[in-house]
């Protein structure tokens, strides 16, 4: 989560008998009838033939994803935003949708291993509501926040290698796998993102992450969870390099790959503007290198801070991100962090401003309108 690690997170024959004429002629009726009842398959751009969508129903065509949520034609348009003063993240999502003229296709969401109804609970009410017209990111920290909704940073460790024992699966993991079975619809699930940095928290080492991961990916199979897409997300700081290529818990058990870098700017006292491409290029390429070329990627947290001095630099950077996103091919879903986080020049929100103008000028490329799956 940013408030926490964002000191570190920078820098897709004709046989000629008679017989294979009709039966040539009788597959062109069938398609033809096929296309339509709109109930066709149709060869991808990345040559995957589309079958059905995540919810079990009939694909919509080319663009329509498959069972993992990659979107063929372009990228998912997503986000990450707080609860709104009265309590409500439905209010607080829609006011932002609101803002920048157009309807997410992602929201994301953090959750501790509480419990408790406010923040232990994956898929909550308003998630739920959220859920009918849009995907979900749920991040799942392996811990237990001091105060409600992660307000000031501060947690207990449960321990990975207590995760991976099974010391939590009766009490914690079963009922919340047991909630996202009964949600049905697919859901991106990421198990503490930016874990290269949580190393350094206490939280084990990275063999004991790579246990805990594939424990809790066991755990759910064995349960019957066949709806959750999983998103490894470190921070992409390439100072981590060594912790990450350490903490990948393979192939067989991650569906995406998420990383988090940003542009702070002033903010941390970092002095140097980076722009999108500047702040999002060297880690994608790293990743894309060292962990897994195939994997579709996941900007899980990016954003830039403002320059006082020059504020229109705030809203070129967001609008320049349709004209790289397409460079970054494995790039298949961008979600911005609008939160501000402590520290002077820190306000990585797009809710005024330039960054808003940017931010909602980028959202309306067609290249982050992909049909998202129906219920």
């Amino acid at each position: 989560m940013s408030g926490r690690h964002a000191d570190g997170a920078r820098a897709g024959t004709d046989t000629g008998t008679r017989a294979g004429t009709f039966a040539a002629l009788a597959l062109a009726v069938v398609g033809a009838l096929l296309l339509g009842l709109g109930m066709w398959t149709a060869t991808r751009p990345d040559g995957q033939t589309d079958g059905t969508r995540a919810d079990g129903t009939r694909a919509a065509g080319p663009c329509a994803p498959g069972a993992l949520l990659v979107p063929p034609c372009g990228a998912w348009w997503g986000a990450y935003v707080p609860y709104a003063a009265n309590g409500s993240l439905t209010d607080a999502v829609v006011n932002f949708e609101q803002k920048i003229g157009r309807k997410l296709d992602l929201v994301y969401n953090y959750h501790d291993m509480s419990g408790t109804e406010l923040d232990g609970q994956l898929l909550t009410p308003d998630e739920q509501e959220l859920g009918r017209e849009r995907l979900l990111m749920l991040a799942w920290e392996s811990t237990v926040w001091t105060e409600p909704h992660h307000a000031n940073w501060t947690e207990r460790q449960l321990g990975w290698k207590n995760i991976a024992s099974g010391a939590y699966d009766e009490e914690v993991i079963d009922p919340q796998a047991r909630r996202i079975k009964a949600y049905g619809k697919r859901v991106f699930l990421s198990f503490d993102q930016e874990t290269d940095f949580r190393l350094k928290e206490g939280a084990g080492t990275p063999a004991e992450f790579v246990a805990a991961w594939r424990h809790l990916h066991d755990r759910f199979e064995r349960l019957g969870v066949d709806n959750v897409v999983w998103v490894w997300t470190v921070s992409g700081y390439l100072g981590n390099a060594r912790q990450m290529k350490e903490l990948y818990p393979g192939d067989a058990y991650v569906d995406w790959i998420g990383m988090d870098q940003y542009n702070y700017h002033l903010c941390h006292k970092t002095t140097t503007w980076l722009d999108f491409e500047r702040s999002q290029r060297p880690s994608y390429d790293w990743l894309r290198a060292h962990i897994s070329a195939e994997k579709p990627l996941m900007l899980a947290e990016f954003a830039t801070a403002p320059d006082p001095a020059r504020p229109q630099r705030q809203r070129d950077w967001y609008a320049e991100i349709p004209k790289v996103a397409p460079t970054l091919p494995k790039v298949k879903a961008l979600v911005h962090w609008n939160r501000p986080v402590p520290g002077d020049g820190c306000d990585l929100t797009v809710n005024a401003g330039p960054g808003l103008e940017g931010y909602r000028l980028a959202g309306q490329d067609p290249y982050f309108k992909q049909p998202v799956p129906p219920r």
